[in-house]
């Protein structure tokens, strides 16, 4: 391969946008479902959190 043919291909790879678009988006993604895990997590552990404090004040009343 000569050297402008290479040199063509470079420049040409880095004009295109769909590689890094598609990086961006998969990172976006990535970065979503970590905070919808965590939030999920969270919201688990705060019901668990309720409910054994419920179950408590009932075993006291009785």
């Amino acid at each position: 391969m000569n050297r402008a043919k290479m040199i063509s291909k470079i420049v040409a790879f880095h004009r295109d946008e769909d590689g890094p678009t598609t990086v961006e988006y998969a990172i976006m993604l990535a970065m979503i479902l970590g905070v919808c895990i965590l939030s999920v997590q969270a919201l688990s552990d705060k019901t668990r959190d309720s409910f054994d404090q419920s179950a408590a004040a009932i075993d006291a009343a009785l």
